[in-house]
């Protein structure tokens, strides 16, 4: 008996399997997205410190393939302002709606909880929150600032919305010195009104050039491509050269993986060949680290590239 599709659930889309239950959606994918699943004791302490401060990791919303590895490691990232975006991404799992998330103790409750993980390098992103007056910017100062006061040794990078293109809630970040500046423009320019509904490619990469203008030397400035939307070979290279020309130091390139039925194909998946030629050609245009493969994502050896970076 094939699977039929059951009615919606709050997480995502659902399938009834033959026995009548209910199961996640799956897409078959290629043989080299098979890695082992996350374990151990290590894993299972962090995973019960973060439920129990009530905080959230792109790690675990996103069923990162790259969680275990990571949280050994010492890097993990958090997600503050709550798990209601502004914005309806074609590829993100996070939900869309009115926020209304309010905790002005989360900065300090997210320093908390990297102090006690041991981490070495801590990232912090946040969902679109187009509705508060600084569009979150005080959020992330008061985190690094936490940070820093509680876990001085940890590096801080920050994984920041584009703030709709406004210089001082950006400015207001930077000027508390992350030792990296991320903006993802996730895709090429010609796919933004399919996958990036209420983004815009060069207001991104106004972001990130502002950001290296104001943070100089002491910020490394960093962002991401998904492949498998659609995009060219072409246009990845073409995007690639627009963002060293915005002073990118550090570049990810990952496979995109769609999250439920609802969300955007995968018009095809790029083979672990073809992200080694796009992560040579990346380096031949002056970027200063550059990590690509169909497991990477934007944090994926968050630790390595920024030492890399500061050494180049």
């Amino acid at each position: 008996m094939s699977a039929t599709r059951s009615r919606a659930h709050p997480g995502g889309a659902r399938v009834l399997d033959m026995m009548g239950e209910v199961r996640p959606f799956r897409e078959r994918k290629p043989p080299w997205f098979k890695v082992p699943a996350p374990g151990g004791a290590r894993y299972r302490e962090l995973t019960s410190l973060i439920e129990g401060e009530g905080l959230h990791t792109v790690c675990k919303e996103a069923a990162c393939p790259n969680i275990g590895e990571c949280w050994a490691a010492g890097t993990a990232t958090f997600m503050i302002l709550g798990d209601t975006c502004t914005r309806r991404c074609g590829f993100c799992n996070v939900k869309t709606g009115k926020p209304t998330f309010n905790d002005p103790l989360e900065p300090l409750r997210v320093a908390q909880s990297v102090k006690k993980m041991g981490l070495r390098h801590a990232v912090i992103t946040s969902v679109d929150r187009d509705d508060l007056p600084d569009l979150g910017a005080s959020a992330f100062v008061g985190v690094i600032r936490s940070i820093r006061m509680l876990a001085p040794s940890c590096r801080v990078e920050v994984l920041t919305p584009d703030f709709r293109g406004q210089e001082m809630p950006l400015a207001r970040v930077v000027a508390e010195r992350p030792d990296v500046f991320n903006h993802n423009v996730e895709t090429v320019p010609r796919l933004y009104p399919l996958a990036r509904r209420g983004s815009r490619f060069l207001r991104s990469c106004r972001v990130l050039a502002n950001a290296k203008q104001l943070g100089g030397a002491e910020v490394v400035t960093k962002s991401g491509l998904m492949t498998g939307l659609g995009e060219s070979r072409e246009e990845l290279l073409e995007t690639f050269g627009v963002l060293r020309e915005h002073d990118v130091q550090v570049l990810t390139v990952g496979q995109y993986l769609r999250p439920t039925e609802n969300h955007l194909p995968v018009v095809r998946y790029w083979h672990p060949d073809e992200f080694a030629d796009l992560e040579r050609e990346a380096y031949a245009m002056g970027f200063e680290s550059v990590a690509a493969g169909p497991l990477v994502r934007s944090s994926y050896h968050a630790e390595q590239t920024l030492r890399q970076a500061a050494t180049s």
